[in-house]
């Protein structure tokens, strides 16, 4: 009987001794830092990009994007498959309030003549072949416009590449008009990879939020700058 009891006190104060788990949205999202890297930084393979910082309604369109279809990647379709429109703004809003330090720019593998040509295509576009300048939406330090487009830099050369020839493949789509799929179209794959080197090597500003406001009007219609009620 004195043996049981023991065992009894010894069970119930490993019962009292058990760590509590936190339960707030910074813990619930670890996994989406599993991919994305520590606060959601950026993973160092260069594929999965920084999502820290970025507006919080590109973000949300993102989430929802994928939900229903416009793009895909079997992981993160089944991670928020299950979520609540109202769990994913929280997500969202999680990360765009974060303000952590950006990667180092990375080197240039590219020609001055190529990096020249991106940097004609972002800061003054083609108009000739009706190709906005990319700071005529994504900001005039190209750090995003809020609340729903993103900054361009501190991204991976292979990530911009990659999702440059998603646009313009189909594969990966927004709400009508889809803007991006219209200028992706017009872009070759010089352009792109002429864009992607020259913005992966580009040294983000002090102020690295995304803008309120354009000084002008955005160039073209953009579905996805349209709030999406949930």
């Amino acid at each position: 009987m004195c043996l049981l009891m023991s065992l009894l006190v010894v069970a119930s104060a490993g019962l009292r001794a058990a760590p509590k788990v936190e339960d707030s949205i910074a813990q619930r999202v670890q996994a989406c830092t599993g991919c994305h890297g520590r606060e959601g930084r950026a993973a160092s393979d260069g594929y999965y990009p920084r999502i820290a910082g970025k507006p919080a309604g590109y973000l949300y369109h993102q989430l929802l994007n994928f939900r229903e279809g416009r793009r895909h990647y079997v992981p993160m379709v089944r991670l928020i498959a299950p979520l609540s429109p109202a769990y994913l703004q929280e997500m969202a809003a999680h990360f765009a309030a974060l303000d952590v330090p950006y990667p180092a720019p990375q080197p240039s593998t590219a020609s001055a003549e190529t990096l020249r040509h991106g940097e004609a295509l972002a800061l003054r576009g083609d108009s000739a072949r009706r190709i906005p300048a990319c700071v005529q939406c994504h900001g005039p330090a190209l750090t995003g416009l809020a609340p729903a487009i993103p900054g361009l830099l501190g991204l991976p050369r292979d990530y911009l590449n990659a999702q440059l020839g998603a646009w313009k493949a189909g594969n990966r789509r927004a709400h009508a008009p889809d803007c991006m799929a219209q200028i992706a179209q017009a872009l070759t794959p010089a352009d792109v990879g002429a864009l992607s080197q020259w913005l992966a090597s580009q040294a983000l500003p002090a102020q690295t939020k995304a803008v309120d406001a354009l000084a002008a009007p955005l160039p073209m219609p953009c579905g996805s700058v349209t709030p999406t009620p949930p």
